[in-house]
């Protein structure tokens, strides 16, 4: 009998789905996660289970759709007391580990005082470290291992200034300076060497299940600036400005009317320059990622570990006029996700639409471990192993389902072919998009006559199962 293999999640923050040479961008300078993608698998219409990152990650750890676990902004601590697809890895034999990323959010104590909180989810072997604007209040080895080299204060200063700069709208995006420190001691870089060292210091009996969780490239867009000259302002693509028509929902007018993420009187020449520091810092990511697998080379590991690269939601970029999240268009919803089997195969593309509870139920298929009771969640694997002469490996679910709340509860339904939202709890349709004829979401269709039956369709046919579990106590109001 052969042995389990290993499991190794990559997850980044804040990372659009199109920001990859696999994924046909001009300019980004990706050859790592290339290269993962040219031995794996890509599902190019991964959604996110919300365009927001706790609500997200809370998806992801549980198995369950966001109506269900109700986290729907702050996180909740008591949820890990529930199901958790690391706590059922670790139950199938496997040592569980974490270097990164969590966004438990434990206040301003060192993540090594939450220990048993983590061993609670199901992580035997826990190295949290928070993300770049937790890190001024927030202790973890990332803080220590900066006041060690004397570099803490200008790491916080730095992000003092931005956060100060952000809330008051008197630093714009595309003036974010690059990071002050050198660029081996970056968050990213760091997360990145931690899981390397955690690599090849492994000799445990068990087969693991480490989870990879970077920073970035989620905001500031403080990438060192020799990542920076990889790239020309003058060559980079500009976002999407075209204005849309029809009702403006809800959400998407909150955003850009009371956020400091929409971008009022942005020019080309800004736009372009904001993106090089995004994709500057997807490029120090990607390098950081080299470094894992590496490790793994080294340690003969890649001809038996399952690699699965994500993220937890996109970024706007630009986008309709607003930058972060927190809406339903494409680019914050949806997310790189690739499969690479142990040791490789003939990479491919499977065209089905799924979500971060799939990825939950390939992990968990991956181990052998038990499914979680309930989730929505079906593997990848069984499309992985088919392979890409197989017609069923181009589909999986006949839609998936993103939720956010801002003020009220909203929910978003994606088809092959459709996207509406509602509000989650009248059911009530705001938006509407084909997305075959308009891929950039410029026209909002929702009182359209000549679609009131797809809407009425998507209402009919998909809410009622994909929102069958609402827990109507913790839905905000």
């Amino acid at each position: 009998m052969s042995p389990k293999p290993n499991i190794v999640l990559i997850f980044t923050d804040q990372q659009r789905a199109d920001t990859f040479g696999f994924a046909g961008d001009p300019v980004a300078s990706t050859p790592i996660a290339d290269r993962l993608a040219a031995e794996g698998v890509v599902f190019p219409r991964c959604c996110a289970s919300a365009p927001v990152c706790v609500t997200t990650r809370a998806s992801l750890i549980s198995g369950k759709p966001v109506h269900e676990h109700g986290v729907w902004s702050f996180p909740d601590p008591e949820l890990r007391h529930g199901t958790s697809h690391v706590r059922n890895i670790r139950d199938a034999g496997y040592h569980t580990a974490v270097v990164g990323k969590t966004h438990f959010r434990h206040g301003q104590r060192h993540t090594r005082d939450h220990l048993d909180e983590m061993h609670d989810w199901g992580y035997v072997d826990p190295v949290e470290i928070t993300g770049p604007v937790e890190s001024m209040t927030t202790d973890s080895i990332y803080t220590d291992h900066l006041a060690e080299k004397g570099l803490l204060d200008v790491h916080r200063e730095y992000l003092r200034a931005y956060t100060r700069g952000e809330r008051l709208r008197v630093l714009q995006p595309w003036e974010t300076l690059p990071s002050l420190l050198p660029a081996e001691d970056h968050l990213d870089t760091f997360i990145a060497s931690t899981a390397t060292e955690w690599i090849r210091g492994y000799s445990g009996a068990e087969p693991f299940y480490l989870q990879v969780c970077f920073g970035g490239p989620h905001n500031p867009w403080d990438s060192p600036a020799e990542y920076r000259r990889r790239y020309d302002a003058d060559s980079m693509p500009l976002s999407i400005t075209e204005k849309q028509t029809g009702p403006v929902a809800p959400l998407v007018h909150t955003m850009l009317t009371g956020s400091a993420a929409q971008l009022d009187g942005m020019s080309e020449a800004q736009n372009r320059v904001m993106k090089t520091y995004y994709y500057a810092k997807v490029s120090l990511i990607d390098d950081g990622i080299g470094m894992v697998l590496e490790a793994l080379r080294e340690g003969g590991h890649l001809d038996n570990t399952w690699i699965v690269y994500s993220a937890d939601h996109g970024e706007m970029l630009g986008d309709h006029g607003l930058i972060a999240k927190k809406v339903f268009y494409e680019g914050a919803v949806k997310v790189p996700c690739v499969v690479r089997p142990p040791g490789g195969i003939d990479g491919w593309v499977s065209n089905g639409l799924t979500d971060h509870l799939d990825i939950a139920a390939t992990l968990m298929d991956a181990a052998g471990a038990e499914a979680i009771e309930g989730s929505p969640g079906r593997s990848l694997l069984p499309l992985v192993d088919a392979g890409a002469g197989d017609a069923e490996a181009q589909r999986h679910k006949p839609a998936v389902l993103s939720e956010f709340a801002g003020q009220d509860p909203y929910s978003m339904v994606l088809t092959d072919r459709y996207k509406m939202t509602v509000d989650t709890r009248t059911r009530r349709p705001l938006d509407l998009y084909d997305m075959e004829d308009d891929p950039q979401e410029l026209h909002n269709r929702v009182d359209d006559p000549a679609l009131a039956g797809v809407r009425d369709g998507l209402c009919e046919e998909h809410l009622p199962g994909l929102l069958a579990n609402v827990n109507w106590e913790k839905l905000p109001s």
